[in-house]
């Protein structure tokens, strides 16, 4: 299956119900079929093979990436918050030949119409812009009749995203029709309801918030958008929309929990809160649970293989109230049907129950590889395994917990930032002699990012002014949230800076390095 194939199984159960909604436009199951047999085939007419997407959270984004993936052109939807050069590498990976802008955005699709070579075409979504028509003048008189179907193909690239590696530079993930199949089924699988389910996109809706999704819709629920991530907000969304199903970050989960209101609204049409993208306390478990009900289950994926793990509600609340199962609230969970995890040690022999190595994969859900980089490709898929990078261990009842990262990526916030992209920026400054970037504990962000610097002698530099060329230059995501300055770095025997020994000085008081 396609995965506008699970959008039209909604459509087939319930044509009338509501699908899409925002707090401007509430559309149903039919009308968002029509609209997005229309972007199809003005897409097909005009030979796009790849188009991206630039929007916030919302109804008209979201009909525009529906739109592409009913074309089966290759899906680029573009993170609203990424850096300018994060944006222009994810054109370049996906070759997009047409972007779909919303108007708040139109200074970023300026830049990309200056900058990206491949894009020839702008439309913007909510309004005639400067660089494009709006849509309905896009699509004129197309027709609201579904296009033809091409050849099945379940190894067809339909969507290419963003990752990194531990040098920073990014990477184009491709993803097959095969893979969307197996990743809504395993929710499918996961998560059970005794009617339709109403479904928060609160996270951006072009990573792992959006494409959940998909399962609401297959079975006739409906997906309601935030344009941002605001802790009342969501509690108001919750309460007004009986929201049965969302996912959420660690650090917005931290902000829904500390908000003065939290206790003001209803929450009983709750079934599921699913916490991804990084480890969350066990302390802040408890709290959610207290708040919300026993609804909160935790998920582990990554971009190149989405749905590896899941911690049931079930599973935390059992956890949370037995004194003697309190350790598996720091779990990740246990694989899902579709999925085969494994514990590997470096010459590629998988390991008994707790003891400590690479966390592997195996299952259709895993990446067709990085686009124009077979090493990178070849690498995380040594002995037959997709190779994670997460270190962890699997106890005798087949949970699974992350206890370190093999590679020095940090995890601030679900969004991933590569140290070396922002020392390359604390390096150009004239003071600097030398630097590491590290992730270190932080109770909202989960890790936070941290600059440790090195002077040149005699020279002084205040942390707000380093921060400040870091948000200037990699955005304030990736900038550090403090800076420390060391008369001098721990090196080996090499010079090379121990950036481990460093990192562990700040962990060392944790139980997980991560």
């Amino acid at each position: 299956m396609r995965q506008i194939d699970f959008f039209d199984q909604g459509v087939a159960l319930a044509p009338d119900a509501p699908c899409l909604s925002d707090d401007a436009l509430t559309l149903g199951f039919a009308d968002v079929q029509a609209r997005t047999n229309r972007i199809a085939n003005r897409l097909r007419r005009k030979g796009i093979e790849a188009a991206a997407v630039l929007s916030p959270n919302g109804v008209a984004g979201f009909l525009a990436i529906l739109g592409i993936f009913r074309s089966e052109a290759v899906s680029v939807a573009l993170n609203a918050r990424a850096a300018h050069k994060d944006n222009l590498a994810h054109i370049a990976f996906g070759q997009s030949q047409l972007l779909f802008y919303h108007s708040s955005l139109e200074a970023e699709a300026a830049a990309l119409q200056r900058d990206a070579a491949s894009l020839v075409e702008f439309v913007c979504l909510d309004r005639t812009g400067t660089l494009g028509i709006a849509l309905d003048d896009w699509l004129g008189e197309t027709p609201a009749r579904a296009p033809a179907l091409l050849p099945d193909d379940p190894l067809r690239v339909y969507r290419i995203t963003l990752t990194g590696g531990t040098t920073g530079s990014p990477k184009g993930v491709a993803h097959a029709h095969l893979q969307a199949e197996v990743n809504t089924a395993a929710y499918l699988a996961a998560l059970r309801y005794d009617q339709p389910p109403r479904y928060l996109v609160a996270a951006p809706m072009t990573h792992a918030a959006g494409l959940v999704g998909f399962h609401a819709l297959a079975l006739g629920g409906s997906m309601h958008f935030l344009a941002r991530p605001d802790a009342g907000l969501v509690l108001q969304a919750l309460h007004d929309h009986r929201i049965t199903t969302v996912v959420l970050p660690p650090t917005l989960l931290y902000a829904l929990l500390a908000h003065p209101r939290l206790r003001d609204f209803d929450y009983s049409a709750l079934r599921y809160v699913l916490v991804g993208t990084a480890p969350v306390s066990a302390d802040k478990i408890r709290e959610a649970i207290a708040a919300f009900g026993p609804v909160l289950g935790q998920i582990y994926g990554q971009s190149e293989c989405p749905m590896i793990s899941y911690l049931s509600p079930a599973d935390v609340a059992a956890a949370a109230s037995d004194p003697t199962r309190e350790a598996r609230l720091l779990s990740c969970g246990r694989p899902l049907p579709l999925t085969v995890m494994g514990v590997m040690d470096d010459a590629g022999n998988l390991l008994g129950d707790g003891e400590a190595g690479e966390i592997v994969v195996r299952s259709n859900q895993r990446m067709r590889g990085y686009l124009g980089n077979e090493q990178a490709s070849a690498d995380c898929s040594q002995f037959g395994w997709h190779h994670t990078s997460d270190i962890g261990y699997r106890d005798r009842d087949g949970f699974y917990y992350i206890v370190d990262r093999k590679r020095d990526l940090i995890i601030s916030g679900g969004f991933n930032v590569y140290p070396s992209e922002v020392e390359q920026v604390i390096w150009s400054h004239p003071a600097v002699q030398d630097c590491a970037v590290i992730g270190v504990p932080d109770d909202r962000w989960g890790e936070a990012v941290k600059a440790v610097i090195q002077l040149k002698p005699g020279q002084q530099v205040d942390a707000e002014e380093i921060v400040t060329i870091c948000k200037a230059r990699v955005g304030s995501i990736k900038a550090p949230k403090t800076v420390e300055f060391w008369p001098d770095l721990p090196r080996s025997a090499v010079g090379k800076v121990l950036k481990r020994e460093i990192r562990d000085r700040f962990w060392s008081a944790q139980s997980r390095k991560i």
